[in-house]
């Protein structure tokens, strides 16, 4: 379950995106509510967890039911609100939602619940639709409410109530993150919770790793009655990991979830293992020969090694590739030999290199064998030149290359993620990526470098503050920012989980039988962390040929669906939004960022800034390789509304076409926006 890039189906040529405006007037209707949501929490002598503070910032206040036309939320009172709207009208009908409180929740009398006094951590209420006739919703006090949806108006009885055992907590607070019917009379939801062990029931220091549980429970439909007794749900699996899920569905074409967190839930029937990695605190120096270690070092004994350099340096322009190599001043022309072809690159150096008392701390010399080129080159165009330099220890080999296709921006100078068959990741055959240098004449300073560098090795000198490789010149230096859309998106792990809670077959590959093997491999797979853009907007049931996420590629937004239904399932790359991740960096206060199949992305802004309000932006998908997209900008909330809690969507007249109706729901009001 890889995300592989498919590079044609990204546009280096993108340009940026233009305004296409919507009237604030016709897309925009404000509702005002008498009964208001909340983001403001209960206190506890328990602290939140940096994971319970993010996922509270990201949580998703309104339920949808999205073919059915229905919202829900719970306000400040904990009166459980629903909101119908229409479904059989247009876009250019008035739209009249209709406000009806369905049920109040008890609010609980004290903050320590369960056995021997456990202290929780109270959860924001949460709902889902169990279909258009049912809810489910949690009180975020561990008591989950079914509540049935009937025509008439006023408010209605719950045909269950329900409680969840956690470890050591009775009556644990929980949150609702995704529910799908399992049969026409069974319903399964899936919650998580925060994990109180029995053995430490006041867990309340700052240093001890929290956990969160994810559970699914089954309800039986048919067994709901009302004035019905409280009593526990059914678990009908668990997991254990060490984050709150981003994003959680049921993909009914392979009968598993799909899980997005922070962490990974691994399956307690499969034996990992796990490479531990020592704290700082438990890492010390190791004495060599002639080394005096504790407190009779010297300062210069305990100096941290200077930086490794970059390989090369390398810069481009429009129509061609510069490539310098670092190499001992003793190498001859005739020790040289290189080799262009339309994609690839061999270079092998017989030189010797410099001596050195420790062999191993010397750079290995170059050496490619036909290493696939980023993109394509003219090969009757290409040369080498061999500037030798005598006062120096280090040479500059410079290679250029013309660019096949003009104008093509090349992200790196090698394909690093496709090495040639049987090529081996060493020293010698290097897959790091090497930053451009934003000017040419920089590139002589790989040959400084690499001279102060193998200096310092063997001197033990500091060779800091020289700046190898770095491509920064020297005016600009202490004035740019490392990356200006290094901090968009969010690193998650995917974890696929099979309907009955046992890991899917088809994850386990050709020869995953042994349940160890399997394990080392699977680890390998989910603790490759990527770095999410966009989930699907909350709306009608998802089907998996519509389930699509967007993950961060440099500035761009990767589009990846999930195929190969009948067999082994698989995510690619199908589109790309072009300079996605740096349009959403330069916004200071979004709160959800969501997308609609070829609709677009969605970025909803909270509020916080109050002088200005909320707005959401849209940006359209590119059609091939067009070099400008479309944006559009809306004010949902103008001042007076308050933050933005939730977000969903509905289709109207049941199609996908354009009768589509985004929903936000602000501490003040109901905002509907059409004509997305």
């Amino acid at each position: 379950m890889d995300f592989k890039i498919n590079r044609r189906v990204l546009n280096p040529k993108f340009e940026g995106y233009k305004l296409d405006p919507i009237r604030q007037e016709d897309a925009v209707s404000r509702f005002k509510l008498t009964r208001k949501p909340t983001q403001a929490t209960t206190s506890t002598r328990l602290p939140l967890t940096f994971e319970e503070m993010r996922s509270r910032i990201g949580h998703n206040h309104l339920a949808v039911e999205g073919d059915a036309g229905l919202l829900l939320y719970v306000d400040s009172q904990l009166t459980v609100c629903l909101i119908s709207l229409p479904t059989n009208i247009k876009l250019k009908d008035d739209i009249s939602p209709s406000f009806r409180a369905l049920y109040e929740m008890a609010t609980p009398m004290d903050l320590t619940i369960g056995t021997g006094g456990i202290t929780v951590q109270k959860e924001y209420p949460s709902a889902s639709f169990l279909g258009p006739s049912a809810a489910a919703v949690a009180d975020g006090n561990g008591l989950l409410y079914v509540l049935p949806i009937k025509d008439e108006h006023g408010f209605t009885e719950p045909v269950g109530i329900f409680t969840l055992r956690t470890g050591g907590a009775v009556n644990s607070p929980f949150k609702i993150q995704h529910c799908h019917r399992l049969s026409p009379i069974t319903a399964v939801l899936l919650l998580s919770s925060r994990h109180y062990p029995e053995d430490k029931p006041n867990q309340n220091s700052s240093h001890s790793r929290v956990e969160f549980d994810l559970w699914a429970v089954k309800i039986e439909l048919l067994s709901l009655r009302t004035n019905a007794q409280q009593r526990e749900l059914e678990v009908f699996w668990h997991r254990r990991g060490q984050d709150v899920p981003v994003y959680a569905t049921f993909v009914e074409e392979i009968k598993s979830y799909l899980i997005i967190s922070g962490s990974s839930y691994p399956d307690g029937n499969i034996l990992y293992n796990r490479h531990y990695e020592p704290t700082p605190e438990e890492m010390a120096p190791v004495p060599r020969e002639g080394e005096l270690l504790g407190h009779f070092a010297l300062d210069s004994d305990l100096a941290e090694p200077p930086p490794k350099p970059h390989p090369y340096s390398w810069t481009q322009s429009p129509d061609a590739i510069t490539v310098a190599f670092p190499l001992p001043s003793t190498t001859s022309k005739t020790d040289i030999k290189v080799l262009f072809t339309v994609q690839t690159l061999t270079l092998h150096i017989k030189a010797t290199p410099l001596p050195a008392s420790d062999s191993t701390a010397l750079p290995p010399l170059p050496h490619y064998t036909t290493k696939q080129l980023w993109d394509s080159v003219n090969t009757s165009s290409c040369f080498w030149t061999w500037d030798k330099e005598a006062e120096h220890s280090y040479g500059l080999l410079t290679l250029h290359m013309e660019k096949k296709h003009e104008d093509t921006r090349w992200m790196q100078v090698f394909a690093t993620a496709s090495m040639p068959l049987g090529s081996i990741v060493t020293e010698r055959n290097p897959t790091h990526d090497v930053p451009e240098s934003v000017d040419p004449s920089e590139m002589v300073k790989i040959r400084e470098s690499m001279e102060k560098w193998t200096g310092s090795l063997l001197s033990g000198e500091d060779s800091s503050g020289l700046g190898l490789g770095t491509g920064i010149p020297t005016l600009m230096e202490g004035e740019m920012d490392d990356e200006v859309d290094a901090q968009v998106g969010r690193k998650v792990l995917v974890t696929w989980i099979g309907e009955g809670g046992t890991t899917p077959e088809w994850t386990k590959g050709e020869n995953g039988t042994d349940s160890r093997q399997f394990g080392a491999r699977q680890e390998q797979w989910e603790d490759v962390p990527i770095t999410i853009l966009s989930t699907p907007l909350p709306g009608p049931t998802l089907t998996a040929a519509r389930l699509n996420l967007i993950l961060k590629q440099d500035l761009d937004g990767a589009v990846f669906s999930l195929i190969n239904f009948n067999s082994t399932p698989s995510w690619e790359h199908t589109s790309t939004y072009s300079a996605l991740a740096f349009v959403l960096a330069s916004k200071q206060d979004t709160r959800f960022t969501y997308h609609l199949p070829s609709k677009g992305v969605l970025a909803f802004e909270g509020g916080s800034l109050r002088d200005r309000g909320a707005n959401v932006y849209l940006y359209r998908p590119t059609k091939g390789k067009e070099l400008w997209a479309k944006q559009s900008v809306l004010q949902v909330e103008n001042g007076g509304g308050g933050a933005v809690l939730g977000v969903g969507y509905i289709n109207l007249n049941g199609s996908e076409g354009d009768d589509i109706l985004v929903a936000c729901l602000t501490e003040e009001e109901l905002v509907l926006i059409k004509g997305i």
